[in-house]
């Protein structure tokens, strides 16, 4: 597997200033595929005054040309699409397929509409005697997570660059390959230098050292609500714009007048997709009481389909905190229906695709954010009580809603405290907005919501 030994930095590869490094594991079979620098406040110190130098000048650029070459970098991108698959599928363990159409597929998508959008957005609007202007905030610090990790890039990247912003991107430890390629396409795409730079390395040395860096005037991160917290308290500390990506505990709601087979299925798959590694996945099932055993024991039969299709959670240290959460699972008393915590392979880090029944709101599994192939099924008495369990945790990242008349499903939704809902398996849409209540999270990305968290406004009076 190929690897740089540098960072990309205005421009072209250079060397680490220090000489650790961390090593790229296989998580399928837990063999080294590479070594990638562990990047220091240094490298990110040097990336940053690159992208502080270039940014006057990409600024300027007409958002014509910046549209151009945002969509020639998605030109590389699908160009490139069987190497970046080969790679996510290598560093994360994602099936190859899943890799081809979701890990490359999306993000193409993202790219291309962003390319779309740098072309025709109104950066200028007459508001009575003012002109208001819309203006690139700055240099970005860019904190991407592992689990989707060419999407999470070009949800952050593309609309930065869109807006006229330089790049300093801290790419999760677990998936630097991927960024890498990324930065190779960037540039072969021919993005001026500096506009994009690489920093790898680990989150509380290169990350907290790009968060806090008085020289970058945004930071989009993606990732747990613990450490989102912290960014957030950092930026905050500095009068520093940010935007945070953060976790879910998104609640799969199933009305008596659905169709329930379909939408138990749906939500298996949606479950176990990427391995449960999603922080929008519904894995809390609401079924009501009348219907809830028939719910359970299609659960189980689903997820037991999945046993050999999901590949592994991305490293030993995600398995031991899955494994963990089944176990707690179980001593608190809900019903195990499918899976458990014994380890089906004796190489990789692979967990069964597991279904707990009995489960009550106030349980571990209905609060916390597991990140592995783990659904929980809780009973509801009526709307309300289902209102109250969906919208019953500290997150509201995601959910949908089930019912046989979409009229009933959009008003349940309209009340849940969550930014997206699915109605009746609704499909992804690169040009909604996606982003949380409560704490998961601050901003949106995608679409043109994304493309405005890069924004900052100037009034012109006349």
């Amino acid at each position: 597997m190929k690897a740089h030994d540098g960072m990309y930095i205005d421009g072209a590869w250079r060397p680490a200033a220090g000489a650790d490094t961390i090593a790229v594991v296989n998580p399928a079979d837990e063999q080294v595929l590479a070594h990638v620098p562990a990047g220091t406040a240094e490298d990110v110190d040097a990336a940053v005054r690159a992208a502080r130098a270039a940014f006057p000048a990409w600024a300027a650029t007409p958002p014509a040309e910046r549209a151009a070459r945002i969509g020639a970098l998605r030109d590389v991108l699908v160009a490139r699409a069987d190497e970046i698959a080969a790679t996510v599928t290598a560093e994360l363990g994602s099936p190859l397929k899943f890799s081809q159409a979701v890990h490359v597929g999306a993000p193409v998508a993202v790219a291309g509409s962003y390319a779309e959008l740098a072309a025709s957005y109104a950066f200028e609007e007459k508001v009575g005697n003012s002109t208001v202007h819309l203006e690139p905030v700055g240099v970005v610090g860019a904190i991407t997570p592992w689990n989707y990790p060419l999407h999470q890039i070009v949800a952050k990247v593309a609309p930065a660059l869109a807006a006229g912003c330089t790049v300093v991107l801290k790419p999760a430890e677990d998936t630097p390959l991927t960024a890498q390629l990324f930065a190779e396409a960037v540039d072969e795409a021919g993005v001026p230098a500096g506009v994009f730079n690489l920093v790898t390395g680990l989150g509380p040395v290169a990350g907290q050292a790009l968060a806090s860096h008085a020289g970058v005037d945004l930071v989009s991160f993606t990732g747990s609500t613990a450490v989102g917290r912290r960014i957030g308290a950092t930026a905050g500390a500095a009068v520093k714009r940010v935007a945070l990506e953060l976790g879910g505990k998104s609640a799969n709601v199933i009305l008596p007048s659905a169709d329930l087979a379909k939408a138990v299925n749906v939500g298996v798959a949606n479950v176990m997709s990427n391995s449960g590694q999603t922080c929008s996945a519904w894995t809390r099932m609401l079924v009501h009481e009348t219907q809830y055993e028939e719910a359970v024991a299609l659960a189980g039969e689903a997820a037991a389909k999945y046993a050999d299709r999901i590949g592994p959670v991305v490293n030993a240290k995600q398995q031991q905190r899955v494994r963990g959460y089944i176990e707690k699972g179980v001593a608190e008393g809900a019903r195990l229906v499918a899976g458990g915590p014994v380890a089906p392979r004796e190489q990789g880090y692979f967990v069964s695709p597991t279904v707990f029944a009995d489960v009550t709101p106030e349980m571990t599994l209905a609060q916390e954010e597991i990140f592995g192939p783990v659904l929980s099924i809780l009973r509801y008495e009526d709307e309300e009580d289902a209102l109250r369990i969906a919208n019953g945790t500290v997150y509201g990242l995601a959910g949908a809603v089930w019912a046989g008349d979409e009229a009933q499903a959009v008003a349940f939704a309209r009340r849940m405290e969550t930014g997206q809902v699915d109605i009746n398996g609704g499909r992804f849409n690169p040009l909604a907005p996606f982003g949380g209540y409560k704490q998961s999270g601050v901003g949106r990305e995608l679409g043109s919501h994304g493309l405005a968290e890069y924004l900052q406004t100037k009034s012109l009076q006349f």
